[in-house]
C-alpha cells in the first residue's frame, strides 16, 4: 500500500503542474492506435474548444493512480487495472472500447521453452495489474502450473525490453511495440487471443472520469467521435497504415515505435464500431460482466480486497449513442 501511495503522490506531483495548463488532460500509453496519428493535430488545435495535454504512462496502475489524484480526465487502460480501479471505488466509467485484444498481447519466450511446462522454474515478466498479468494467471491455472513454480516478475514494457536484451528473464507477457522487439529474438508461446477462446476476454478501454464526463458531456462525444472515426477509417482504409504512409509515421512517434510494425500490429487487435460498442457484448453488459469476472480475479490474487455487488456503473454507453445520434 505504501508502493501506491507514493506512486500515487508522484502521479499528482507530474501533473499538479500542468493541471491548469490544457482544458482537458488525456493519459494514454505504449500502444498503436488509429486515433493516435492524430495526436500531434490534437495537442497543437484541442478538439471540441478545449486545449488538450497529453501525459505518457507505462503501466494501467499508474493510470489509476493519476485519475484517483483528479490529475487525469480521460485514458486508455486495460480492463484489468480498470477492473481494480472500479472495484477501490476510484471515479473512473468506460465509455468507449479502444480494441478487443485479441492477437496484440502476447507471451514471448527464449528457447529454453519449447512447451508449457517448460515454464516451471523459469522468470516471466509482466507489468503487474496489467491485462497480461490477468492472463499470465489464468494461462498457469489452465495448465495447471502453481504460481509458486515461476518466477513472475513486475516490470514496465521498457525495463523488460531491457531485462530481455540482457538476457536476464526468459519471457514476457506485454505488447507492443515492446512486444515486437522481444519477438526478434524469441517466440510466441501463447497469445491473448488464445486465452480469450479459453474463457477470459480481455481489452483497451477508454475510461474516464465521471465528475468529468458529467460536466463535459460534449467533449466526451466528441472525444468518442473522433476515435470512433479513427477506427472507422483504419477498418476501410487498412493499407494507409503501412509502412512509409504518414499515418503510421505518426503513429510511431506518439508511442516511440517503429513505423515498420504499425500496420503489421494493428490487425492484430479488433476495433468494434459504434453499433457493437453500444452492444450487449460492450458498453451494453459485457464490460460490467468482464470487470467483474476479472475483479474475482484479482481478489483471489491479492491484488484487491473486495469484488463489488454489481459493475453495472463501471461502463457508460451514453456518448457512443450521442455519436450515433448525431448529437455532436
Amino acid at each position: 500500500m505504501r508502493k501506491i501511495w507514493i506512486a500515487a503522490l508522484s502521479a499528482f506531483a507530474l501533473l499538479a503542474g500542468a493541471a491548469n495548463a490544457a482544458d482537458v488532460n488525456i493519459g494514454y500509453q505504449l500502444v498503436y492506435g488509429p486515433w493516435k496519428a492524430n495526436m500531434e493535430k490534437l495537442q497543437k488545435e484541442g478538439l471540441g474548444g478545449k486545449s488538450i495535454e497529453f501525459f505518457k504512462f507505462t503501466s494501467g496502475t499508474e493510470v489509476i493512480n493519476a485519475m484517483a489524484s483528479g490529475s487525469i480526465d480521460i485514458s486508455l487502460n486495460g480492463s484489468s487495472p480498470t477492473a481494480a480501479g472500479y472495484s477501490r471505488g476510484v471515479d473512473l466509467q468506460v465509455i468507449y472500447i479502444y480494441d478487443n485484444i485479441n492477437d496484440a498481447e502476447a507471451l514471448v519466450v527464449n528457447d529454453k521453452i519449447t512447451g508449457p511446462q517448460d515454464l516451471k522454474g523459469k522468470t516471466i515478466a509482466v507489468p503487474f495489474g496489467s491485462t497480461t498479468h490477468f492472463h499470465m494467471m489464468f494461462a498457469l491455472e489452465q495448465l495447471g502450473i502453481s504460481p509458486k513454480e515461476v518466477n513472475v516478475l513486475d516490470m514496465s514494457p521498457p525495463d523488460m525490453v531491457a531485462a530481455w536484451e540482457r538476457g536476464d528473464i526468459d519471457g514476457g507477457f506485454v505488447w507492443d511495440p515492446a512486444l515486437g522487439r522481444m519477438k526478434g529474438k524469441g517466440r510466441v508461446l501463447l497469445t491473448s487471443g488464445d486465452l480469450s477462446n479459453w474463457g477470459k476476454a480481455t481489452f483497451d478501454a477508454m475510461v474516464a472520469r465521471k465528475g468529468f464526463t458529467d460536466d463535459n458531456p460534449d467533449f466526451a462525444c466528441q472525444w468518442v467521435k473522433m476515435v470512433a472515426a479513427a477506427d472507422a477509417d483504419y477498418r476501410a482504409n487498412s493499407t494507409d497504415y503501412g509502412p512509409g504512409s504518414g499515418k503510421a509515421k505518426a503513429i510511431a512517434r506518439a508511442v516511440s515505435g517503429q513505423e515498420d510494425q504499425v500496420g503489421g500490429v494493428l490487425a492484430l487487435y479488433g476495433y468494434p464500431t459504434l453499433q457493437e460498442q453500444a452492444s450487449a457484448t460492450w458498453l451494453g453488459g459485457g464490460v460490467a460482466k468482464a470487470l467483474q469476472a476479472t475483479s474475482e480475479f484479482l481478489k483471489d490474487q491479492g491484488k484487491i480486497d473486495k469484488v463489488l455487488d454489481s459493475y453495472d456503473g463501471g461502463s457508460n454507453p451514453t456518448f457512443v449513442k450521442m455519436v450515433l445520434d448525431g448529437k455532436c
